[in-house]
C-alpha cells in the first residue's frame, strides 16, 4: 500500500495499471482505499518463449502448474506471437521487441523462465532481475546460450547432440517441467478455442459421420515430412467408405493440393482462414491427421485425437495424452532433423502406407 497526496494506492493489485485506470474503477467506480476486488500478487512471474508458434503452444502447460505452486501469481508471457496464448489466462502477454525488453530490464521478479536459446533471450535472461532463474542465459566470454543451472542440462544437451536426442525418451513438456523444476503430472495444455468468436460453419458435412481434419502440409523448412497427393487420396477414400466425413485443412501453402483433392475426392475444403478462425475449425473436428507442424500442436491442445505422422522426428517427443496414435513408415528414417532426404528420392514418407493411418484413425475414432 502507498499514499500519494493523501489517497490509497495499492499498486501491488493485479487490477492496478499505473497508465490507465484499472477495469473495477472504470466499470464499478471502486477505489482502492475501499475496492472489495483488491487482490494483491504473491509472486510476479516472467515467461520467455518466443517462437516458433507450436513450441508457444506446447509451453503452456506449465500455466496450470505455476497456479497451482504459486497461488496468487501474476504472469507474464514474452513471445513473439502474443495471438496464440489463451489471453484470458495470462495477465500480461507482451510481443518481444525493444519496447518490452527495455521495460522488463526495469523490473524485478520472483522467477524468471527462459525456454529459448536464442541469444537475445539468453541476454535478457542475464539482465532482468530475481532471485530464481530457470532454463538458458548467455555465457558473457564467448556469446554461448548456456543452462542457468544444473535442471536445464538434460534439454540443453539434446539440443546440441544428435546422438542425445535420438536417445532421449522424455516428450517435450515433461522437459520442460523438469527445467523448472517440476515433475510432469500429465498437465494438459492451456488454449483458446474462439468458440466466442460466432464463427459459421454450415458448409460442413453434418452429423452423424465423424470429421477427419487431414492437415495436409507441413511448413517449407522440413519437406521430408511431406505425404504424396496420390497417399492423401487413398486415404480419403478409405475414410469416406468407411462412414468418415474427411474435411482437408491447411493454409496458402496446401490451398492448390487441398483443392486438387477435393476435385479429385469430393472431401470437404473451406478454405483458408486466419489463425483464430482456423484453430476454431479445427475445434469442429472428431479427429485430426496431420504431420509435425502447428497443426499438430493445436489439435493437441484442442484435446482432438492426433494420428501423428512421423519420421525425421523422436517419437518420444511427442505427448498425445493419450488421445490417437503416432504412426511412422514402414522403413526407418535415417534423416533425423534433415529437410531433404540424404538418400535421395521420394523420402520415407511414401513408405507409410495409406491403410496404417486409415487403421489408426479407426482405432482412435471410431465409427
Amino acid at each position: 500500500m502507498a499514499q500519494l497526496n493523501g489517497i490509497t494506492v495499492h499498486p501491488d493489485c493485479r487490477h492496478f495499471r499505473g497508465d490507465l485506470p484499472c477495469r473495477p474503477n472504470k466499470t464499478d467506480g471502486y477505489t482502492c482505499a475501499n475496492c472489495p476486488v483488491y487482490a494483491p500478487v504473491t509472486s510476479r512471474i516472467l515467461i520467455i518463449k518466443l517462437g516458433a508458434i507450436g513450441d508457444v503452444i506446447r509451453t503452456t502447460p506449465l500455466l496450470r502448474r505455476l497456479r497451482q505452486e504459486r497461488p496468487g501469481c501474476f504472469i507474464t508471457w514474452l513471445t513473439l506471437t502474443p495471438a496464440i496464448l489463451p489471453q484470458g489466462e495470462i495477465e500480461e502477454v507482451l510481443k518481444f521487441d525493444f519496447a518490452s525488453a527495455l521495460q522488463l530490464q526495469a523490473r524485478e521478479f520472483d522467477v524468471v523462465i527462459n525456454l529459448d536459446k536464442e541469444k537475445e533471450a539468453c541476454a535478457l535472461l542475464n539482465t532482468i532481475k530475481a532471485p530464481e532463474k530457470f532454463g538458458y542465459a548467455l555465457r558473457p566470454t564467448d556469446g554461448v546460450p548456456w543452462p542457468v543451472n544444473e535442471l536445464a542440462s538434460h534439454k540443453y544437451l539434446t539440443g546440441v547432440f544428435d546422438q542425445l536426442s535420438l536417445a532421449n525418451t522424455k516428450p517435450y513438456v515433461q522437459e520442460i517441467f523438469e527445467l523448472c523444476g517440476f515433475d510432469f503430472r500429465g498437465e494438459e495444455y492451456v488454449f483458446d478455442t474462439h468458440a466466442d468468436k460466432g464463427y459459421d460453419w454450415s458448409q460442413l458435412p453434418a452429423s452423424p459421420a465423424p470429421r477427419i481434419g487431414l492437415n495436409t502440409g507441413c511448413g517449407d523448412r522440413w519437406t521430408t515430412r511431406l505425404w504424396s497427393t496420390e497417399k492423401w487420396t487413398a486415404l480419403i477414400t478409405k475414410l469416406q467408405a468407411a462412414g468418415y466425413a474427411p474435411v482437408l485443412l491447411g493454409g496458402e501453402a496446401e490451398d492448390a493440393r487441398n483443392r486438387e483433392l477435393q476435385a479429385a475426392t469430393g472431401a470437404a475444403y473451406l478454405g483458408t482462414f486466419p489463425l483464430p478462425q482456423f484453430i476454431n475449425l479445427m475445434h469442429q473436428m472428431n479427429g485430426i491427421v496431420t504431420q509435425v507442424t502447428m497443426a499438430m500442436h493445436i489439435s493437441i491442445a484442442l484435446g482432438k485425437p492426433t494420428i501423428l505422422m512421423n519420421n525425421i522426428f523422436n517419437p518420444h517427443e511427442f505427448d498425445l495424452y493419450g488421445r490417437g496414435q503416432i504412426v511412422q513408415p514402414d522403413t526407418q528414417c535415417v534423416c533425423f532433423y534433415r529437410g531433404t532426404c540424404k538418400l535421395g528420392g521420394a523420402g520415407c514418407m511414401e513408405d507409410l502406407p495409406a491403410e496404417k493411418v486409415f487403421e489408426a484413425v479407426m482405432e482412435s475414432v471410431p465409427v
